[in-house]
């Protein structure tokens, strides 16, 4: 049972994945920083963000719950890829 999140393999690649994108999308223009760019870089921090939410918390189905937010964050991602 993983109990840290530096043991928590997934959640280590949901941020580096976040990372990445704030790299490559500071290097837009102001029009799609303003548009899109905002938008991804939320939704990837999402990610993360439910992923250590669920893991905080107590009931499994609590955790489960986050989980599924956190696939929909990644699905929201995949869907705004410039």
């Amino acid at each position: 049972m993983i109990k840290t999140l530096e043991e928590f393999k997934v959640y280590n690649r949901a941020m580096e994945l976040a990372e990445d994108i704030w790299k490559v999308v500071a290097t837009w223009n102001y029009f799609e920083k303003d548009t899109i760019g905002k938008h991804l870089a939320r939704s990837a921090d999402s990610i993360a963000a439910n992923l250590s939410e669920g893991l905080g918390r107590f009931h499994i189905k609590e955790n489960k719950n986050f989980s599924y937010y956190s696939k929909g964050s990644l699905f929201e991602t995949l869907g705004l890829r410039k």
